[in-house]
């Protein structure tokens, strides 16, 4: 068998990850005079990561991010010095997934809970490997009314329900459905002690009876949210305002 047809048989086999590099892994046997046992280790290595980034990949595509590049790396931390950055780092670990424990992340818009709730979603998937999906608040109770109406509304619960991590951003940021405070109470308790919710708004806790209309509901939907729940308060300062002051006083604006 010549390097074509043993390319052509380990993908047939389905390891693409071997058949990328078998040419190299031959070349570098040869120039190092690698033992066999060493060369098959470096073959079955390369595979094992092979899968384990197309894994990653599928389960980042999976989570519908909005902005995909939100990362940790990407963001500014000396911009809000007073965040909570070791909070922050133990949630990138992934274990309050682990331990079904919530998160809520409060602050004024502007302030980096879009891209931090995105970029813990990342890091909980490279780190755990866990299922994450991520919903504009707006939308997702957009889509329990019409899957109420449209009789669907079994199905969409269990689908959110099922995942490990559920992130539910900017709630307060647009008007919301009258039925807002007891979709987002059934989703909590279905969810609760069971999976990991995390919630991010530009409004305190106190206001959120106001904001969904309905006072009880939101008062049972707090006690389980916080029961387990990590908060982390983000500003004062807005990013977006600071970047508009300083296209303002830049002088070839």
């Amino acid at each position: 068998m010549n390097l074509v047809e043993l390319k052509r048989s380990m993908t047939t086999l389905r390891l693409s990850g071997m058949a990328e590099s078998v040419e190299t892994r031959i070349l570098e046997a040869q120039t190092d005079k690698m033992a066999p046992l060493d060369f098959a280790s470096a073959l079955v290595s390369d595979e094992l990561t092979r899968r384990s980034d197309r894994f990653i990949k599928r389960r980042l595509k999976q989570a519908e991010f909005r902005d995909p590049n939100k990362t940790l790396d990407a963001f500014d931390f000396d911009f809000n010095k007073k965040m909570n950055r070791r909070l922050l780092f133990e949630l990138a670990t992934g274990q309050f997934v682990d331990r079904h424990e919530d998160a809520l992340f409060l602050g004024p818009p502007g302030t980096g809970k879009s891209h931090i709730a995105q970029a813990i979603g990342h890091a909980v998937i490279k780190a755990q490997g866990h299922r994450v999906l991520y919903r504009e608040a707006h939308r997702l109770l957009e889509d329990f009314a019409d899957a109420t109406i449209g009789g669907e509304r079994k199905p969409l619960l269990e689908e959110l329900t099922q995942v490990p991590l559920l992130i539910v951003d900017d709630l307060g940021m647009r008007k919301l459905p009258p039925t807002a405070a007891e979709d987002l109470l059934e989703l909590v308790m279905r969810r609760y002690e069971r999976s990991s919710t995390l919630i991010t708004s530009n409004r305190p806790v106190e206001d959120w009876g106001k904001l969904l209309g309905d006072t009880a509901a939101v008062a049972a939907t707090l006690d389980r949210l916080l029961h387990h729940a990590h908060v982390l308060k983000f500003g004062p300062r807005s990013w977006r305002t600071k970047t508009a002051d300083l296209n303002s006083t830049d002088p070839q604006a």
